[in-house]
């Protein structure tokens, strides 16, 4: 049995998927790596950069697009990626219906230029939700200040959210407070089931180490070199107490008795950076019950074939405390390093999703001429 169906049901953590692109779905490859165990999928702009810009499988449905009466390239944009979306929310239908709506979500991102702007992320995630229309939607909305409004609105009003973009704990903190809080104005409106809304807090992984391992490199003190490729697994492991410590107690037991889901931690950025580290590092040292690991192909495919199935995310809690404790006495300004991967990961994105739209536009104007 592939390791990514012991994950599931030996270890209560449920493997996505960080990838999409047509030919996942047409060739039957997406459904191929659900009949493995795969059990959800994410995406981003970069990913969908990636794949309309990297192959021809798009051009027949862009041509016709183009061919339509004159509008905005940002439609055809939406038009292709909500093709792939509601074909990948078919296939991954079946695992939201056996697992009564635990997994089996799709994720797509709202417009990443969106990520300071609350009043509009609210706007286009409610959008989002009712156009595509489906209960194993997850509509993706940055963990910036300014979206965590439009979090706790979206929840309030029954929709499922992947709060992506979290690298701190105080801004995680404040994430569950927003799905908490979200879940009561949904229940005060007389809500009298929460079981169908669902959502994931996304903790970005393997980047803190890259930038934190960089930091370190530059104080080049023996101390500082022997923390390196060791905070982010440290502070995924404090976020997941976090978590245990949210997910309990009176106030949380009123939702769960209207059948609310916990917002599980989705680990994601997944991928080790650094070539020396294990290729199944983020993953094997993240195992534990109620949580969400999405993973990019190749480390998927390295954990099946060689990853550590053993629970692992809340254990070594105190040398992970120890380890925060040990970066911020070398000089690492954690509150920094968050705030600078926060910008360069909505920069990113938007970078991606602009590209792309520029890139169509070209393409357009070259089929009308």
């Amino acid at each position: 049995m592939d390791r990514l169906v012991h994950l599931a049901s030996d270890f209560q953590q449920s493997p996505w998927l960080d990838n999409l692109k047509r030919s996942y779905i047409t060739s039957g490859q997406l459904q191929g790596l659900v009949d493995r165990g795969v059990r959800g999928l994410t995406s981003n702009p970069t990913i969908f950069q990636k794949a309309i810009q990297g192959s021809p499988d798009y051009d027949e449905q862009f041509s016709a697009l183009v061919a339509a009466p004159a509008h905005p390239i940002i439609d055809d944009y939406w038009a292709m990626v909500l093709q792939d979306i509601n074909s990948a929310l078919d296939i991954f239908e079946p695992v939201y219906s056996s697992t009564a709506g635990l997994d089996g979500y799709v994720s797509v991102e709202v417009d990443p230029g969106l990520a300071h702007d609350g009043a509009g992320t609210e706007t286009a995630a409610r959008a989002l939700h009712e156009r595509v229309g489906r209960h194993n939607l997850m509509v993706k909305i940055p963990a910036t200040t300014d979206g965590l409004a439009a979090i706790q609105q979206m929840i309030a009003e029954g929709r499922s959210i992947n709060v992506t973009l979290i690298f701190s704990l105080d801004r995680y903190e404040r994430v569950v407070e927003s799905y908490i809080a979200g879940l009561e104005q949904y229940a005060a409106a007389g809500n009298t089931d929460l079981s169908k809304v669902a959502s994931v807090a996304s903790f970005f992984i393997s980047r803190v180490d890259s930038e934190i391992d960089k930091r370190l490199d530059f104080i080049g003190t023996p101390d500082a070199l022997g923390l390196r490729g060791k905070a982010a697994v440290a502070q995924a492991k404090l976020a997941y107490q976090l978590f245990q410590e949210a997910f309990s107690g009176p106030r949380w037991d009123a939702l769960a008795a209207l059948g609310a889901q916990m917002q599980r931690p989705l680990w994601a950025s997944t991928s080790t950076k650094n070539p020396t580290y294990p290729d199944t590092l983020y993953v094997d040292e993240l195992i534990g019950p109620h949580t969400v690991n999405t993973l990019p192909d190749a480390t998927l495919e390295a954990f099946a074939d060689h990853g550590t199935l053993a629970r692992r995310v809340d254990a070594d809690v105190e040398q992970a405390e120890q380890v925060w404790r040990d970066l911020a006495t070398a000089g690492i300004d954690l509150d920094d390093v968050a705030a600078q991967l926060e910008r360069e990961g909505v920069a990113s994105f938007q970078l991606s999703f602009n590209e792309l739209l520029e890139a169509l536009e070209a393409k357009a104007g070259a089929l009308r001429s």
